[in-house]
């Protein structure tokens, strides 16, 4: 009785072997049709992304205000990042005078990300860990670490805050 149960376990091992390269093979194509896919194109972006993503330059010297009262809300905002999974317009918001090869922010700015240094940086995480947040910004190749605050203006829409120039 021991013999005949043993090739019949050998052929259940194998076939749970199948199944599992199997699963394996299915998870993962998926992902590389997504890596292949590649953000080059903005029809591209706007499939991956779902809203239109829109860009400016501006002076972080001439919107202190609007980016020190973003960072002051960063806590309340990263709970809205983390629920957002749809949204009509992303507006990034190039500070180019604010961006590393400048120096980095203005003062104000910089004294303001020190005194939430911990909200910001969870922001940052939360911001590459939402995909439609990080492939918007990956579109304009911003980094998250350059990204200052985000602000929520209207319903449907961010406005992002980014210590950095335009590729290009």
């Amino acid at each position: 009785m021991t013999l005949d149960a043993l090739p019949d376990a050998r052929c259940h091992a194998r076939w749970l072997h199948v199944i599992a390269a199997a699963a394996f093979l299915a998870a993962s194509v998926p992902q590389a049709a997504l890596n292949a896919q590649g953000l080059k194109s903005p029809e591209t972006v706007d499939r991956i992304v779902g809203s239109q993503v829109n860009q400016e330059e501006a002076k972080a010297t001439a919107e202190i205000g609007k980016v020190s009262s973003a960072i002051d809300r960063t806590r309340e905002n990263i709970s809205t990042v983390r629920k957002t999974s749809k949204l009509d317009k992303v507006d990034i918001v190039f500070l180019t005078d604010a961006a590393r090869s400048e120096g980095g922010p203005p003062p104000a700015i910089e004294n303001k990300v020190r005194q939430h240094l911990d909200d910001v940086s969870e922001l940052r995480k939360e911001i590459e860990a939402n995909a439609l947040l990080f492939n918007a910004l990956d579109s304009r190749r911003v980094l998250a670490q350059d990204v200052l605050a985000v602000e929520f203006d209207d319903p449907g829409k961010i406005v992002i805050y980014a210590a950095a120039k335009p590729s290009g």
